[in-house]
């Protein structure tokens, strides 16, 4: 019974966090989506680079300009609604991830700094409310909990999100930088890891089980939509082959899903 309370208690805290700061991103979105002037743009049909996105004649009066490789419109998310960059992200569509990553996202637009932060922190929480699903799976001593075990439970679990999304990163970067050959130049830490944080957005969908129940098995496929995600934000930041960027995906997430499952069994065997 406690270790239900604590859970509850811990998945209203994470759920409070992030309802505090959901309605904030989607208006940062909102105005970053419309109108971006990114100071090195790309097509997003064929990621050549390109000098301006479009020329504004007069306040709601543009013209979007023409990629000179592929001869198409260099980035037509600039007139959409917000919800269709947001469709295609889902989709997986390669010119939503070229607008967000290379149009969207930088200096002079965006604080990447406090971005980096922020997507982080959720990040990290997104990933604790995940361990935390996959303890209350576990019910082998769910009715013999006192609270020195759920202190450390919490204090396990938190070791575990850390050093498991720093080990995640870490050979993420190394199995990317070793299987996909990309110049140091090109591929930089901050850009790399701002990239998988920002194409981690599914995890979002594990906030829908603080409100209908679903299997254990649905963290899973959360973890596959993050896992093909992450293989076409890479894709489409190194303009490498989708087979080596998934294999990069699967080496950095297979590391990761030992760390939790180690963890878990640990857990279990100290009760």
């Amino acid at each position: 019974m406690p270790r239900k309370v604590a859970a509850a208690a811990a998945a209203a805290t994470v759920k409070a966090c992030l309802d505090f700061n959901i309605q904030k991103v989607l208006f940062m979105l909102k105005d970053m989506i419309w109108f971006p002037q990114s100071p090195n743009p790309k097509c997003v049909q064929c990621g050549f680079p390109i000098k301006t996105l479009f020329v504004q004649y007069s306040p709601g009066n543009i013209r979007l300009m023409k990629c000179e490789s592929c001869k198409a419109v260099a980035d037509q998310y600039i007139e959409c609604e917000l919800m269709i960059p947001l469709i295609d992200l889902i989709l997986h569509k390669p010119k939503a991830y070229r607008h967000l990553l290379y149009n969207v996202l930088n200096h002079e637009t965006v604080n990447l700094e406090a971005l980096l932060w922020k997507s982080a922190i959720g990040f990290y929480l997104l990933d604790a409310y995940r361990s935390l699903l996959l303890r209350q799976s576990d019910e082998e001593h769910s009715s013999s909990m006192t609270f020195s075990s759920l202190t450390w439970i919490c204090q396990k679990m938190l070791k575990d999100v850390i050093f498991g999304n720093i080990v995640f990163l870490c050979v993420f970067f190394l199995a990317s930088r070793t299987l996909l050959n990309t110049p140091s130049r090109v591929f930089r830490f901050r850009d790399f890891v701002l990239a998988i944080l920002v194409s981690s957005y599914l995890k979002i969908f594990l906030v829908a089980m603080m409100v209908w129940k679903f299997p254990s098995s649905a963290i899973f496929v959360v973890d596959l939509f993050v896992l093909s995600s992450n293989a076409v934000a890479l894709k489409v930041i190194t303009e490498s082959s989708m087979i080596r960027t998934i294999g990069a995906c699967f080496v950095a997430h297979a590391v990761k899903f030992f760390f939790i499952i180690l963890g878990l069994e640990l857990s279990s065997s100290r009760y």
